[in-house]
């Protein structure tokens, strides 16, 4: 019998999309020949595959890239053209193969970045054409695009661009082309505060390159910007995405104390099981995996730190809502609360990373601006600033749990002091702590300056700056030479004095004032070899080391007559602390409460390291949208 014409044909193992064999055409075959119209014309009609586009780009050197570049070239300028032509579904289908083969191929290590990278998107006869053609679509797009998912599409092109780019001189045509009008329209017709984290990041970014080299035109935007409107959904969505980033570090460990509740008392009588809301738990992490995962973190997201710090810098409107405007809900913390938050948790973990540490370091810019702003300062010292924000609680020690709303400041204090105690180490960041104590500096000055009384665990604060005196004396060996410390215990010492002097004006009784002597009593001979330790002494700015010195031993020499006769009692102690107002005699030193305004150049090693994480973690961004 003869074979049967209609006989099955044997299936394919796999079914590859036809849209990876154009991928494969364009990337694998070496040849020169240019594609026709009709290829070009299937490959912006199909659905693209970014996996199979990246792993494909993945297997390439960026020597294989130059030698292919006559069709990468020919990829950059026909999806220019669809994205000006505006047709649906080519242009959307432009934006993404785009983002995808820019982060991919701007990723590789060139020779010559600059020049490699030109000879294979555009070559160097077209480059300057093609660049702005490319930079101009993009602009229109992000401002009149007609869909907000084709609007958000090129908002990524472009990030995938300036992120891939951000050491060579491209970025320039970003610069020329001004494009914060498109990036602000943008965030102005959103509705969703998650889209707007990608055009934030990508103005941070535009603001902070060659920003020290050049009058950065981004920067000067940032100063001009006055639309209520938009700057109040910029701060709703730092908000949205301070506690997303946070979440991530509760995901690992939950660290919010159980509330009293029948639930817990069963648990505590072993009766656990009969709670109303009982149900298995999550698998706890081990020690190990616990320290890989907050190693990881912050995610990507919190490179709108970058952007919130410069937003902050250069416009006082946006300072204002950022410390004042509510939540969007009821049940949700407001921006400062959650931006307060996210503080909290990279402050008992910057010691993971220098990423984290470096995130830390711009929030605590941040803070410093709003604290050193008068009318602001005096705002957070206010009862109508009072609001609820979740601190961490995942390193002890920990600081009093206060449930409720708190006036922002005690809070801002909360995260100093959580600092000062969770990053102590024989190789001291003297950056972070001249941070830490410059903002309590700040923040005390505008207490005393106010005559704000101020409810407030002041015990804790009084014991972790008496702690840190011990300590820095203790491996003042170690620490002495450390670049930043001449700062650090000027302020240190700075700041116990004007507590000292000024405190009669802003803590709400007489107690927390007593357990202040108390605790300078308490410390000692521990002063004398501070002072003795740092060299306080031979310095110009040695009086408030006196003042502590000369205070601890009048009470001192008060509290040994007491003790000839009979063992005192705390309350006798303090009694005698009392009394001994009368004889003390501080003497009031001038310019305590003087600081130097935040200066942005005193901490350009830092904000250049900073960006290049920001620009790292722009391609987490995108690579996490795919």
């Amino acid at each position: 019998m003869e074979a049967s014409p209609l006989s099955q044909q044997s299936r394919p193992e796999t079914f590859q999309p036809k849209v990876v064999h154009l991928y494969e055409s364009l990337f694998k075959e070496d040849e020169e020949v240019e594609k026709s119209e009709g290829f070009w014309q299937e490959f912006f009609l199909l659905k693209p595959d970014p996996a199979s586009l990246k792993r494909i780009l993945t297997e390439l050197s960026p020597d294989d890239l130059l030698h292919l570049r006559a069709h990468p070239q020919q990829l950059v300028i026909r999806a220019v053209a669809r994205i000006k032509a505006g047709v649906v579904p080519s242009d959307e289908v432009a934006l993404d193969t785009l983002t995808v083969f820019l982060g991919s191929v701007l990723n590789k290590k060139y020779t010559n970045p600059s020049s490699d990278i030109i000879s294979v998107l555009t070559g160097l006869h077209d480059a300057d054409a093609v660049f702005s053609d490319f930079v101009g679509a993009l602009d229109t797009a992000i401002r009149n695009g007609r869909t907000t998912e084709l609007r958000l599409k090129a908002i990524r092109a472009a990030l995938a661009m300036v992120s891939g780019a951000y050491q060579t001189g491209l970025i320039s045509y970003f610069t020329h082309r001004d494009m914060f009008p498109a990036l602000m329209k943008f965030i102005q017709d959103s509705q969703t505060p998650s889209n707007n984290v990608d055009p934030f990041v990508l103005l941070g970014l535009l603001v902070n390159y060659n920003k020290f080299e050049f009058q950065n035109p981004y920067r000067l935007r940032l100063d001009d910007f006055v639309n209520d409107a938009t700057i109040k959904k910029v701060v709703t969505s730092i908000g949205a995405t301070c506690i997303l980033a946070r979440d991530k570090y509760i995901t690992v460990q939950e660290d919010l104390p159980e509330a009293w509740s029948l639930g817990s008392t069963l648990a505590y009588i072993g009766l656990g099981v009969l709670a109303p809301s009982s149900r298995p738990t999550t698998p706890v992490l081990t020690v190990e995996e616990m320290k890989s995962r907050f190693t990881a973190l912050p995610g990507p997201e919190a490179a709108i730190l970058l952007s919130t710090y410069d937003f902050s810098h250069a416009n006082k409107l946006f300072c204002f809502n950022l410390i004042s405007l509510p939540a969007e809900e009821k049940l949700l913390p407001s921006p400062i609360s959650a931006f307060l938050s996210f503080t909290s948790y990279l402050t008992q973990h910057a010691h993971r990373s220098s990423r984290a540490s470096h995130y830390l370091y711009i929030s605590l810019y941040t803070l410093q601006i709003l604290i050193e702003d008068p009318t602001l300062a005096k705002q957070m010292c206010s009862d109508e600033s009072k609001t609820a924000v979740r601190l961490c609680r995942q390193r002890q020690p920990y600081l009093p749990l206060v449930r409720g709303d708190r006036v922002l400041i005690t809070t801002v204090l909360d995260i100093l002091v959580d600092g000062i105690n969770h990053n102590l180490r024989r190789r001291l960041d003297a950056e972070l702590y001249n941070l830490f104590l410059g903002i309590l500096l700040r923040a005390i000055s505008c207490l005393g300056r106010s005559r704000i009384r101020l409810t407030y665990h002041w015990s804790h604060l009084w014991r972790s700056l008496l702690s840190f005196i011990r300590f820095l004396c203790s491996y003042s060996a170690d620490l002495k030479g450390v670049t930043g410390m001449p700062t650090l215990v000027d302020t240190l010492v700075n700041l116990i004095a004007l507590s000292l002097s000024t405190g009669e004006s802003f803590l709400p009784d007489a107690a927390p004032y007593d357990d202040l002597f108390y605790k300078l009593v308490e410390t000692g001979d521990i002063l004398t070899k501070f002072r003795d330790a740092y060299d306080l002494s031979k310095r110009s700015r040695s009086g408030s080391i006196d003042t502590l010195i000369s205070v601890s031993r009048h009470y001192h020499s008060l509290l040994e007559g007491k003790n000839k006769t009979t063992t005192l009692s705390p309350r006798e102690v303090h009694k005698v602390i009392q009394q001994g107002y009368e004889t003390l005699s501080i003497e009031a030193k001038a310019g305590l409460d003087h600081f130097e305004k935040y200066r942005e150049a005193d901490h350009r090693p830092v904000l250049k390291r900073l960006a290049r994480i920001a620009v790292e973690d722009a391609k987490g961004l995108i690579a996490a949208e795919k």
